[in-house]
C-alpha cells in the first residue's frame, strides 16, 4: 500500500500523523511511505530522519493526497484537504464529526473511507487511539488553567497551590474518565485543592482507592455541579460520550455565580464542548472572557507538547496502520470488531451511529458497509 502523511496544516498544530519509525516500520512490511517535505519539523523530526527510515519526501500536499492509497494525519482534514480527497481513499485520522457538519458532508461527498482515532475500541471498552491524547491533554489542562489563572491573563490571581497560611486554588474536575484521572493527578500534584465529579459509582470507586488521599469525589448531579462550579477557581471539562456531541454541564446562567476572574478549560471542545459558552480557540490565541469567566477552549491542546503527543499517538496507531496496510481496511475491519468501530464514513454514507443521531444523517450499519 502507498501510505502519505502530508504536514498539518490546522493553525498552531505541530503534530505529525507518522514518526519515522512507524514509516520504517510500514516501510518493512513492505508498504511505500510517502513524507510531505517538513512534515515532522514541529514535532522535532527532520526530511533525513524520515530518508533514513526509507521513506520518500514529496514536496506538497496535493502530491501526498494524489499518490497514496492511505492518507494518515492526526487532525481532521480541513476544507483545503477535503477537497483533495477521493473516491475509495482511506483516511486515518482523528475526526470528531459530530459537532461538525460541513466536515461530515465534504467527507461524504468526496466518496472516500474514513476511519476516525477516537472512535475505534479495544476489549476493555476503552478508546486506545484517544487516550494518549486524553492523557496529554489532561495533564496539560490544570498547567494551562493555571497559567489563565494569572491575574496578568484575565484570571482571580489564584497561585494553585496557595502558600503557607493561604489556601490553594479550588479545582473541580467534571469527568473522571482519562481525562479527569490525569487533570485531577497534576492538579492535586501542584497543590490544588481538587474534587472529581462522575456519574458512574464504580468509577469514583476506583478513584477513591487509587487517590483517596490526592483528591476528593462526589457523584455528579445539576445540583452537585452548580454547587462546586460556584465556588471553583479552575474547572475542567473531561467529559466524553465517544463519537457524540459532548453534553453540556455548566450552564450561560451559571457564569454570574461563578467567581470573577475563575476559569473554565473545556478538554471537550473538540466534541462541541461541555460548557454552554465554549467556542473552539487556538494555541495562537487561546483564552477569552464571557461574563468576567475566563475560557480556555484549545481544539487541539496537545499540539502544545508536540513531540510528547507525536510519540504517544504513534505508539497508539502503529498496530492499526499495520493492519489496515497488510490487510486492507475491509479485512482489517473484518478481522477486527474494534477497529470496525473507528469506521465513521464509507463510499458517501455515514457508519457511525452518534453522529448520524447528532448531525440527523442517516447511517448504515459498518458490518454492511464493509459487504459492499
Amino acid at each position: 500500500m502507498k501510505i502519505g502523511c502530508p504536514t498539518e496544516i490546522k493553525p498552531q498544530e505541530f503534530r505529525v500523523g507518522m514518526t519515522p519509525d512507524a514509516a520504517h516500520e510500514a516501510i518493512a512490511h513492505g508498504h511505500d511511505v510517502f513524507i510531505q517535505t517538513g512534515a515532522g519539523a514541529g514535532a522535532g523530526y527532520t526530511d533525513a530522519d524520515y530518508a533514513a527510515a526509507g521513506a520518500t519526501l514529496l514536496e506538497t500536499a496535493e502530491e501526498i493526497f494524489a499518490t497514496a492509497d492511505m492518507i494518515v494525519k492526526v487532525k481532521e482534514p480541513q476544507a483545503g484537504e477535503r477537497k483533495m480527497l477521493r473516491e475509495g481513499q482511506l483516511l486515518f485520522t482523528y475526526l470528531h464529526l459530530a459537532p461538525d457538519p460541513e466536515q461530515t458532508r465534504d467527507l461524504l461527498a468526496s466518496g472516500c473511507t474514513a476511519i476516525a482515532y477516537e472512535t475505534v475500541t479495544d476489549s476493555f471498552g476503552g478508546l486506545p487511539l484517544l487516550a494518549p491524547m486524553s492523557e496529554v491533554a489532561g495533564r496539560l489542562a490544570p498547567q494551562v488553567g493555571a497559567w489563565t489563572l494569572q491575574k496578568a491573563n484575565g484570571g482571580r490571581g489564584v497561585l494553585m497551590g496557595g502558600v503557607p497560611g493561604v489556601p490553594p486554588a479550588k479545582v473541580v474536575v467534571i469527568g473522571g474518565g482519562v481525562v479527569g484521572t490525569h487533570a485531577a493527578r497534576i492538579a492535586s500534584g501542584m497543590g490544588g485543592d481538587v474534587t472529581v465529579l462522575d456519574r458512574s459509582l464504580h468509577r469514583l470507586k476506583y478513584l477513591d482507592d487509587v487517590f483517596g488521599r490526592d483528591f476528593r469525589t462526589r457523584y455528579s448531579t445539576a445540583a452537585a455541579t452548580a454547587e462546586l462550579v460556584r465556588e471553583a477557581d479552575l474547572v475542567v471539562g473531561a467529559v466524553l460520550v465517544p463519537g457524540a456531541a459532548a453534553p453540556k454541564l455548566v450552564s450561560r446562567a451559571q457564569l454570574s455565580e461563578m467567581k470573577p476572574g475563575a476559569v473554565l478549560v473545556d478538554v471537550a471542545i473538540d466534541q462541541g464542548g461541555c460548557f454552554e459558552t465554549s467556542k473552539a480557540t487556538t494555541h495562537a490565541d487561546p483564552i477569552y472572557e464571557v461574563d468576567s469567566v475566563m475560557h480556555y477552549c484549545v481544539a487541539n491542546m496537545p499540539g502544545a507538547v508536540a513531540r510528547t503527543s507525536t510519540q504517544a499517538l504513534g505508539n497508539a496507531t502503529l498496530p492499526f496502520l499495520l493492519a489496515l496496510a497488510d490487510k486492507g481496511w475491509k479485512q482489517a475491519c473484518a478481522d477486527d470488531p474494534h477497529l470496525l468501530n473507528g469506521l465513521n464514513v464509507h463510499a458517501g454514507q455515514l457508519t457511525y451511529y452518534a453522529v448520524g443521531k447528532a448531525l440527523g444523517i442517516d447511517v448504515v450499519s459498518p458490518a454492511l458497509a464493509i459487504k459492499s
